[in-house]
């Protein structure tokens, strides 16, 4: 009887206090777990003069610490107002923007009011989550205020491509679960703590979803230390595997030799005066690379071997081992920001800089203005833009200007009747000087002192040429017409 008795007492202890441990560990992630409300407007980048209408969204974020928010960047972008709410609270409170990092999809929120804060938990940070492992995603999906819990499983680890700046690519987690609209920013949990944050979906699969990791989140938290946010830093190369052995043949490669090929080395980037085209990269950090580009990540992934770099921050040493021209060499170098991408990523919270002379409408090459100007449908003549867009970097075309200034629509008027020809293409010189850069372009239009304006356009064998005094006169009737703003002068 006696034994009995132990039996059943061990049993309530175990397992009861099991469920309540796990029933404190899940209350005190629903304290932290917060919803959040925007107001948001974003710019119009066909017609920057206008602004769409105010429109307002929902996400999820959580408390971190010292008070922190930590949420997407594509949740809170473009807002005018956000407020936040906590789980199972009536009221909202007013929020401000400490740091975003839209390059990495992470940003920082504080409520203004102490209050939001009573009997909150903080999250801490766990490790990327094993394959096959089970975590569940916290948040506050479109179509209802309640609290939502989602579970899934980890099914890949890998480098990808963040759909809120289209171009950087950083490490992922895929789990089989439901991350539906105003879920973006909720955390993933495994075992009380943080694995990841929710906020992107496949677009061709159902019931996959994505997660920001750890290593990112540490790399944004850290980054914001020193009270601003700088952004990753870029090897800067364009690599091949070195599977095919007429090639390895070709460059003297050793039979047991793993790494990949250097092929390209861009201007203003970490690896510029340090590698080589056709180097062969054997080791990142001491890490062995394979054929295929790849490092282990953990006993169960391999991943690009840029990953590493992607850890790192500006400054901090990148250690590379080659083979170049039958010798094995090591390299160390800083990291650094590459300059001049900037107008591959989409852009947030910013004015648009644009400038509208005799009603034409120029503008730099961005990826904002591409997107628009496709969905306008104005494309016909503009295999140029899209050529200056893609292609800017690979051919160095960065080293001749600071960014391409394109002629992209024009307002109809009597002084542009003649300018059809030149729409879609990217502005070369005015009066015969050689346009770096959109601050240039008006200055020089604003300060001319010449009866003419001679405008010469990239591929086009005739300029533009406009009467200085109409264009003055031109330009405030179509200022009247059109109902534009100073045109960003």
């Amino acid at each position: 009887m006696r034994k009995l008795f132990i039996l059943i007492l061990l049993y309530l202890l175990i397992f009861t206090g099991g469920i309540n441990a796990g029933r404190l560990g899940f209350d005190n992630i629903l304290k932290s777990v917060v919803q959040i409300k925007v107001f948001s407007q974003k710019d119009d980048f066909y017609s920057p003069w206008l602004s769409k209408r105010l429109k307002s969204s929902s996400g999820t974020g959580f408390l971190i610490d010292k008070e922190r928010i930590l949420t997407n960047a594509h949740v809170i972008s473009n807002a005018r107002y956000i407020q936040v709410q906590r789980n199972n609270h009536t009221k909202w409170y007013e929020v401000e923007v400490l740091f975003v990092a839209h390059d990495c999809d992470l940003a920082i929120l504080k409520a203004k009011h102490p209050d939001f804060y009573k009997d909150a938990h903080y999250l801490s940070l766990g490790d990327i989550p094993e394959l096959n492992s089970p975590v569940t995603v916290v948040g506050y999906p479109i179509g209802g205020d309640r609290v939502s819990v989602t579970t899934g499983i980890v099914s890949r680890k890998e480098q990808s491509t963040y759909a809120h700046s289209e171009m950087d690519s950083h490490l992922v987690i895929q789990v089989d679960a439901a991350i539906n609209p105003g879920n973006s920013g909720g955390p993933a949990i495994q075992k009380n703590k943080v694995v990841g944050v929710a906020f992107q979906v496949a677009s061709r699969a159902e019931n996959i979803g994505y997660l920001i990791p750890t290593t990112v989140i540490k790399h944004f938290l850290s980054d914001i230390k020193d009270g601003k946010y700088d952004g990753y830093v870029e090897l800067g190369i364009r690599t091949i595997n070195s599977f095919n052995p007429a090639l390895r043949r070709f460059h003297k490669i050793p039979e047991n030799m793993d790494g990949i090929f250097v092929t390209k080395v861009y201007n203003n980037s970490s690896a510029e005066g340090f590698l080589q085209k056709d180097d062969l990269i054997i080791e990142i950090d001491n890490l062995p690379i394979g054929r295929n580009g790849t490092i282990v990540l953990d006993k169960e992934t391999r991943i690009d071997f840029v990953e590493v770099v992607d850890n790192k921050h500006p400054k901090e040493n990148i250690s590379l081992k080659i083979f170049r021209k039958g010798e094995t060499k090591t390299l160390n170098f800083p990291a650094k920001i590459m300059k001049g991408i900037e107008f591959m990523r989409y852009q947030y919270d910013t004015d648009i800089n644009y400038f509208v002379l005799a009603g034409l409408v120029f503008q730099p090459v961005s990826r904002d203005l591409l997107t628009a100007w496709n969905k306008e449908k104005e494309t016909q003549g503009g295999s140029q833009f899209l050529y200056r867009f893609f292609y800017f970097i690979d051919d160095e075309l960065d080293k001749q200007v600071d960014q391409d200034i394109i002629l992209y629509r024009k307002l109809p008027h009597p002084i542009n009747s003649a300018a059809d020809y030149y729409i879609n293409t990217i502005l070369d010189s005015v009066n015969d000087v050689k346009i770096k850069n959109m601050d240039q372009f008006k200055s020089i239009c604003n300060s001319n002192k010449s009866k003419f304006l001679k405008l010469k356009f990239k591929d086009a064998n005739n300029p533009l040429i406009l009467k200085a005094e109409d264009v003055k006169k031109a330009d405030k009737e179509i200022k009247t017409i059109y109902n534009l703003e100073a045109n960003n002068e």
